[in-house]
């Protein structure tokens, strides 16, 4: 049974493996009834008597029904033993949060024509390619986050809200994140209040509550395995340098708590460059490894965008990503099917040459 942990089929009950052990058993009864068959016919008196009362043998035909009811009876076996693949199939995610950094460091030119612009026209032609029945909502943040558009079927008032964004000053990523969060889930407990005004946001302040701590009333809430909210996932657009706001790692973990992905495109490059506004000037980088880890924390998958070409393929990427999954699925009912059809053939076949079922 182990050699079986190498196959890209997996059972849950691989104890009824063994019963395929019959198989060679009838084959052997089948090729015994054949020669107790042909032993019989010895014992007429003349062979081509035989011959000319039943015509042309049957030949190859003979064989046909019974070998797809051993198939069928091979297919029904492995059904029983309940086996489950790897397969491809369409995404149960029905809600998608696009978080897009809308802050200062965003107007660098290492991405052409800005990263902005790269990335507003990169969303646009994801929301294209995404189906129509895909929910979307839209987060900006800079210094704050803030929902710009709640989620919606329209893609008109999507790219509408894209279309408006603003550049402003600081980057807060964790707080887009809870932002995000808040969207997804309405009414559980998520203190926008204390992520502005608490301790996130300012360490001399005064100690706020936890963010999941829930308010009068509400049930505590409980974390679930990372990954395993599959109805709704978070796509974080960001050159990835926070500078105020929730701690990065603290919001991605809040995610991971509820079982959403976020799935993290890094725009820009890790030299960066310098730019200038309003008197003051600094080199915006592009920080991978916390987008990673925010990735890796949530079972999401981190995609790199130096190039506005490249920023459109991520999407592409995203896109099919997010509107197809791989997943374990047990696929005993496909072998039960299988089985039926063959034992339907085997037995139509069997009618069609010798006029009888087998």
């Amino acid at each position: 049974m182990n050699a079986l942990q190498n196959l890209p089929v997996s059972f849950l009950w691989p104890q009824f493996l063994w019963a395929l052990l019959l198989l060679p058993a009838l084959v052997l009864l089948y090729w015994w009834l054949m020669r107790r068959r042909r032993q019989a016919s010895l014992r007429f008196a003349s062979l081509s008597i035989v011959r000319e009362a039943m015509g042309r043998g049957p030949g190859w035909r003979r064989h046909v029904p019974p070998v797809l009811l051993l198939l069928a009876f091979a297919a029904m076996l492995l059904a029983s033993a309940r086996p489950v693949a790897t397969i491809t199939l369409p995404s149960t995610q029905q809600t998608i949060i696009l978080a897009m950094d809308v802050s200062g460091s965003m107007r660098a030119t290492d991405v052409e024509p800005n990263r902005l612009v790269a990335s507003q026209q990169a969303a646009k032609a994801f929301l294209a390619e995404l189906p129509r029945h895909v929910r979307v909502g839209i987060v900006a943040f800079a210094g704050t986050a803030q929902v710009v558009q709640p989620i919606t079927l329209s893609r008109e008032d999507l790219n509408a809200a894209i279309d408006k964004f603003q550049l402003q000053r600081a980057t807060a990523i964790g707080s887009a994140i809870v932002v995000s969060l808040s969207e997804l889930f309405p009414g559980e407990g998520i203190d926008l209040g204390n992520m502005t005004f608490g301790r996130h946001n300012d360490p001399f302040a005064p100690q706020g509550r936890s963010l999941d701590q829930p308010r009068d009333g509400q049930k505590p809430f409980t974390p679930v395995a990372p990954g395993s909210y599959t109805s709704a996932a978070i796509v974080l657009l960001t050159d990835g340098q926070r500078t105020t706001g929730v701690d990065t790692q603290e919001a991605a973990q809040m995610a991971a708590d509820r079982g959403v992905r976020v799935y993290t495109v890094g725009v820009g490059t890790v030299d960066g460059e310098v730019i200038g506004f309003e008197g003051w000037s600094m080199r915006v980088r592009l920080d991978e490894d916390s987008l990673k880890a925010v990735a890796r924390s949530t079972q999401g998958e981190y995609y790199y965008a130096g190039t506005a070409e490249n920023l459109k393929k991520v999407y592409e990427t995203l896109s099919t990503r997010l509107t197809v999954e791989k997943k374990e699925t047990e696929v005993s009912g496909l072998l039960a099917l299988l089985a039926s059809l063959l034992v339907l053939l085997s037995a139509g076949l069997s009618l069609l040459w010798f006029n009888r079922v087998l």
